[in-house]
């Protein structure tokens, strides 16, 4: 345990900004989660419509600290090809 007064308080900035992180991670893999949803059902419109919305939240994600910026990167391009391959 922190017996400092600085390690105390660190660790609770460190609590705060992990449940910001989890929130910020879980809301990404939502968007995530409905583009893959889409390229399953097989409509295009929707998938392009949902990889739209889900790319400037990984790339939010990325300047936040939560992704790398390659990591966002690459999913996005395997995204963006697997809805096009749909045509």
């Amino acid at each position: 345990m922190a017996n400092s007064p600085q390690a105390k308080k660190r660790a609770k900035q460190n609590e705060k900004r992990f449940a910001v992180n989890k929130a910020r991670r879980s809301r990404i893999r939502t968007f995530l989660r409905k583009v893959e949803e889409a390229i399953a059902s097989g409509d295009k419109e929707a998938a392009a419509a949902a990889l739209r919305a889900a790319q400037p939240e990984l790339m939010r994600g990325v300047t936040k600290g939560v992704f790398h910026k390659n990591t966002a990167s690459r999913k996005i391009s395997r995204l963006s090809a697997r809805v096009k391959a749909l045509a």
